[in-house]
């Protein structure tokens, strides 16, 4: 009995303490496979020939996928670059995180780490060259990886470290098409000949623009096959594993940036040597895939394929490795603030159908965002949209949009007939109407708040937090915010008392909701003039917009004024009313003076692309070109 007792305690002894002493950190991770990501910028997965676009120039990406698994329904978040990477950095979506709004700065919550972080942990030498982009301050590249620069590689890791590189390239970035660098009749995919969607006119600019993207593409393609051959040059291409992905979709008009296939449908290749095909997503190499796959789910694969425990806070799921998910029947989709742009929508995406929800119908998609409207092409289809020579479909870019949008994607893949009003589809909305509402309070979408509120409700608090704490009410700003934009005008009791509420957030979706039936909306003049001192500026914004739509022109000024005049009044509070003023045409002599005054004060201080930072310069000099005071620039930067 003693031997047995002494053998039992040694076995013990082993199993404590030889995990501990009796590997080499190279024997803990030999068994990790590398893995290299591969980011190109903007390009939607419609530009690759692997996708079937027989125009596109793609032979190193159409190879990779020939020896890759190729995701037919890939997607990003957010449609742009920022929020979309704050959503692959964490594994969870930028409204969520409260980092949504293009070019922002809020704090992350602590719960939520980054995939380095987690990498990095295991043994993964961890190498960013050298994008960062996540859109918080709370993020220092420099703490979170091994190097993030751009001569950060994995060729510098110690020896017998695994390695995770991050190549991200700007080629084929929406600016390519600032400039004309090529001439007409020089660029390599004959304009002539390149296939246009039916929203864009058929103009000279339009068409010089698809096909010096093209070109770009097919540039942005020969940089990802010098990266493959690196990698096989080196001897470690059998123990690597490939992503190829783009970083948002794009480029030209109505893509980037709009929650539509073109703007989030990404292309996604991994290629996986054989030694680890276990992790193969199906019998073989070539194979196409057809799992809904968006950006928060990149983090839990890749710690799935690492070997570490998914926590449960991540919202994305794993499409690989022990910890692979059964797939997934709904993917989703936000849009908020662009640069100096208002706006706030959300949409959700099954195999065949998108369901968009606009929560400011009464802006216009192609709103005159300065750096979008660098491309010929956005100022050719403004022109033509103005001149009167756009048809009906091309037209609505220039208009109030729906609150709703549907359509059907496999048999209308350009998203043009909105089938949210046809009683044949009623049964397919309400099912994704309640994926997307089950999906908002279940994700705690911080977008409840309008952002001009954030500080003054959630303080110093990270939006993540605060939504989930007992200081926000969310689910009374979750169903105010759904009424406001899907009632109808016998609610309109119901969004005059939110203008009375004690929450800025309520008032604001009151404010929405008379806004958004401003036809039938009379009922509430009187409310309205009792608001015109409210302290929250979108509110107040809302409502003059509101009153000088129903003919109170000389209140509605005086709000206008009063918050642009306004000492305490900071650059986003300023960039809100003038999209106000903007969107509704609001030329008043006082209003016009004072954007003028404004504008040639400022504009003076601001040199290149600082007037992109300026947001309400950038808005009175869009303003003004518009009503004809200053010379709009004809092609290239606008700046």
């Amino acid at each position: 009995m003693k031997r047995i007792k002494n053998l039992v305690l040694a076995l013990l002894l082993l199993v404590l303490f030889f995990p501990l002493t009796g590997f080499s950190e190279g024997e803990k991770t030999k068994d990790l496979p590398n893995i290299l990501w591969i980011v190109s910028e903007d390009n939607s997965a419609y530009f690759t020939g692997c996708y079937g676009n027989s125009f596109a120039t793609t032979p190193n990406i159409d190879k990779l996928a020939s020896e890759g698994f190729l995701y037919t329904h890939a997607y990003c978040p957010s449609a742009v670059c920022a929020p979309s990477r704050n959503a692959i950095l964490t594994g969870v979506y930028a409204s969520s995180n409260g980092n949504e709004n293009m070019r922002s700065e809020y704090a992350k919550s602590a719960v939520v780490k980054t995939y380095p972080e987690y990498l990095r942990e295991v043994g993964y030498y961890c190498t960013n060259n050298e994008k960062t982009d996540y859109n918080t301050n709370s993020v220092d590249p420099a703490t979170i990886w091994d190097e993030s620069s751009r001569t950060a590689h994995y060729k510098n890791r110690p020896e017998g470290k695994p390695f995770f590189a991050v190549f991200n390239s700007m080629i084929s970035h929406e600016s390519c098409i600032f400039t004309r660098s090529v001439p007409y009749d020089s660029l390599r995919h004959d304009p002539d000949k390149v296939p246009l969607p039916p929203y864009h006119p058929n103009t000279k600019e339009v068409r010089h623009d698809w096909a010096q993207y093209y070109d770009c593409i097919e540039d942005m393609d020969t940089w990802v096959g010098s990266l493959l051959k690196e990698l096989d040059d080196s001897g470690l291409a059998d123990n690597t594993i490939v992503f190829y992905y783009g970083d948002n979709g794009g480029v030209l008009p109505r893509s980037k940036r709009y929650l539509y296939e073109t703007g989030t449908q990404v292309p996604l290749v991994i290629r996986i040597p054989g030694k680890y095909k276990s992790l193969f997503p199906s019998s073989q190499p070539g194979d196409k895939i057809d799992r809904l796959v968006n950006f928060p789910d990149l983090l839990p694969t890749l710690l799935s394929i690492a070997g570490v425990k998914v926590p449960d806070y991540i919202q994305g799921k794993a499409f690989l490795g022990d910890q692979k998910t059964k797939d997934t029947e709904y993917t989703f989709f936000q849009r908020q603030r662009m640069d100096e742009r208002f706006d706030h929508v959300r949409a959700v995406r099954d195999q065949k159908y998108r369901y968009i929800r606009n929560y400011m119908p009464f802006r216009i998609n192609m709103q005159h965002l300065a750096y979008l409207f660098n491309e010929p092409s956005a100022q050719s289809w403004e022109e033509e949209f103005r001149a009167g020579r756009t048809n009906e479909i091309q037209s609505r870019a220039f208009k109030e949009r729906p609150v709703e949008e549907l359509y059907d994607t496999e048999n209308d893949p350009w998203e043009i007939t909105n089938l949210a009003n046809d009683p044949k589809y009623a049964d397919v909305l309400k099912r994704m109407r309640g994926a997307l509402d089950d999906w908002r309070k279940d994700s705690k979408d911080v977008g409840v708040i309008p952002e001009l509120e954030y500080g003054i409700l959630a303080g110093d608090t990270p939006l993540y937090d605060f939504v989930r704490s007992g200081k926000c009410n969310y689910e009374e700003l979750r169903k105010a915010s759904d009424l406001a934009v899907l009632g109808g005008p016998e609610d309109m009791d119901t969004y005059i008392s939110y203008l009375q509420d004690e929450n800025s957030a309520i008032r604001y979706w009151g404010a929405t909701g008379i806004l958004v039936h401003k036809d039938r909306a009379k009922p509430a003049i009187q409310a309205l003039k009792n608001a015109v001192k409210e302290t929250s500026v979108q509110t107040a914004t809302l409502v003059a917009e509101t009153l000088a739509q129903l003919g109170e022109k000389e209140l509605a000024k005086q709000v206008y004024l009063r918050i642009l005049n306004d000492d305490k009044s900071e650059l986003l509070d300023r960039a809100f009313v003038l999209n106000s003023i903007d969107a509704i045409d609001f030329r008043e002599p006082e209003i016009e003076k004072w954007i003028k005054t404004y504008y040639g004060a400022k504009i003076k201080t601001l040199n290149g692309f600082a007037i992109y930072a300026q947001y309400d310069v950038s808005l009175t000099k869009s303003i003004l070109e518009k009503w004809g005071v200053i010379e709009k620039p004809t092609g290239g930067f606008s700046f």
